[in-house]
């Protein structure tokens, strides 16, 4: 996965369009309009603020299934990806959670999306929607069916979730890219809005080799620098709310700000300065 290619840089910032409450989810409002003028307002603040690449999830569609979501909601993503790629230049991508990789690679392959996220795509995960298996086999196959180029960026023992034993993180990254054939990895850290370890990263990239890692939360402006020490991009959406608060929408300023902090930390010269915070090594990584 060339990040250069993709996103014009190699160490790219994706912000994330949560979008509101779709259609057959518990929240629904009953207008689709409304959710496509939040998310063309959202994709907007993001690219104004310098971002290199958009991802769309259905995030308060929550509680989420496990496996293959309604049409009704590849439907509306379907519309909202494809009338927001004629709203920005930027790459964009898909997530359908909780789980559903076809349906996102589907709506991808259809509107000209460059990238999804996938939760589980190796391995047996124990999470809020039950136990939820890899879809590698059957992800991988379908992409080849479409006859498409999107990009599979998966996530290594995921937010929200618990593995099935005790797997060692380095073996966790290899056999998601080696046997999952992953063109990236995402590391986040136990739940939304907090990041991974800088020791997680460090094992991840190494195990990772030349494959994108991307850090998938936790992400401010105030850890960026020192996180991206030891990833390859980054993926944000709580940090970049009004107040910081995720139900509300993208603030532009603190967009700027966090990319602007970024890429001064990137232009400085590596240091590797003490962090209290995150410190503490889960690798092999525990659960409790």
């Amino acid at each position: 996965m060339d990040l250069v290619e993709i996103f014009h840089t190699p160490n790219p910032v994706i912000g994330v369009v949560h979008l509101l409450p779709l259609p057959t989810s518990p929240r629904w409002q009953g207008s689709l309009q409304t959710v496509i003028d939040r998310a063309e307002q959202e994709a907007t603040a993001l690219a104004s603020g310098g971002v290199h690449g958009i991802m769309v999830e259905n995030f308060f569609d929550a509680p989420f299934t496990k496996g293959q979501v309604d049409p009704a909601v590849v439907s509306a993503m379907s519309l909202i990806v494809h009338r927001l790629k004629h709203l920005v230049t930027l790459p964009i991508g898909v997530n359908v959670l909780r789980n559903d990789g076809r349906s996102a690679i589907a709506i991808a392959a259809n509107v000209g999306a460059s990238f999804i996220r996938v939760n589980v795509l190796t391995g047996v995960m124990a999470t809020d929607q039950g136990l939820i298996e890899g879809c590698a086999h059957e992800l991988l196959r379908y992409r080849r069916e479409l006859g498409c180029d999107v990009k599979i960026l998966a996530d290594v023992l995921v937010k929200h979730a618990r593995p099935l034993g005790s797997p060692n993180l380095t073996t966790a990254v290899q056999e998601t890219l080696e046997r999952g054939l992953a063109d990236g990895v995402i590391l986040s850290g136990w739940a939304t809005g907090s990041p991974p370890s800088l020791e997680d990263l460090e094992l991840a990239r190494a195990a990772a080799k030349d494959r994108p890692v991307f850090i998938g939360s936790g992400a401010t402006s105030e850890n960026v620098g020192q996180l991206m020490r030891a990833a390859d991009g980054v993926i944000v959406a709580s940090s970049l709310k009004r107040r910081g608060q995720i139900e509300q929408p993208i603030d532009p300023n603190r967009v700027s700000q966090f990319v602007e902090t970024m890429q001064e930390s990137l232009a400085q010269p590596e240091e590797m300065p003490s962090m209290p915070s995150m410190v503490i090594s889960k690798s092999p990584r525990q659960f409790p």
